[in-house]
């Protein structure tokens, strides 16, 4: 497929955890990974001097602010410039060159109770890291070149010790991802992109049997949503006949 392809791709955010994913497949050759101080995306212009150079098709947005949640919640305004602010001028830099633009939001953008959303269903954000990626939605939506992938991944090995026991989602490893991201490049709209449905627990003790288990609940100054799980048809059908 990425023969047929043969589009140059820009990736903002390219030594992000995953972005290097990307660089280990064996079509890393049409991604673009540049430094912050090739394009910052806190300012336009060297997003457009990065990007008219470069002349690429796609533009793969990674770049931002994610963990620790909390500093989001302490932070607000560099939680806001990245996130918010710099998807809107990734946004206003794709629509000036007509660049398609794929953007990584996340499955915190839904409400957290009942679980089973589908990119259809209404949001509603809990904790400040989820507000910050619906701002980027917000510019991302009003660009009709565009793709917003609601994605819940994870590095791999799981890195924590410890694992909530009641937050359901859908955890997948980043070169998972990267596999499914590339059957994904020539869609538009909204795309739910997990695993199956399982806790946090139920997935990390997988792959380390140490792993202890808590409570969501004990954790002070984040809201984590209890039910984040989403519904994977749409990337299922997508998927199998691609």
């Amino acid at each position: 497929m990425m023969n047929k392809l043969n589009k140059r791709i820009v990736v903002t955010g390219g030594s992000g955890r995953f972005a290097k994913a990307l660089k280990n497949k064996k079509f890393k050759n049409i991604f673009l990974f540049p430094n912050k101080e090739d394009l910052n995306i806190s300012n336009e212009t060297s997003i457009l001097k990065y990007l008219s150079k470069t002349k690429p098709k796609i533009l793969i947005h990674l770049a931002g602010l994610s963990r620790p949640l909390k500093e989001h919640e302490s932070n607000i305004s560099k939680s806001i410039n990245l996130n918010i602010k710099g998807t809107c001028n990734i946004v206003l830099a794709c629509s000036k060159l007509k660049i398609k633009l794929i953007y990584f939001s996340t499955s915190y953008v839904y409400e957290g109770t009942k679980g089973n959303y589908k990119e259809t269903d209404p949001i509603l954000p809990k904790n400040n890291y989820a507000w910050s990626k619906l701002g980027g939605e917000s510019a991302v939506q009003m660009y009709n070149n565009s793709l917003i992938l609601r994605v819940c991944m994870t590095e791999k090995p799981f890195i924590h010790k410890k694992a909530f026991g009641d937050v359901k989602l859908n955890f997948m490893f980043y070169d998972e991802v990267s596999n499914i991201l590339i059957k994904l490049l020539n869609k538009k709209g909204i795309i739910n992109v997990g695993g199956p449905t399982k806790t946090v627990y139920n997935f990390a003790k997988k792959y380390n049997p140490k792993v202890k288990k808590i409570s969501a609940k004990k954790v002070k100054n984040i809201n984590f949503p209890r039910n984040m799980s989403m519904n994977l048809s749409k990337l299922k059908k997508i998927i199998k006949n691609v």
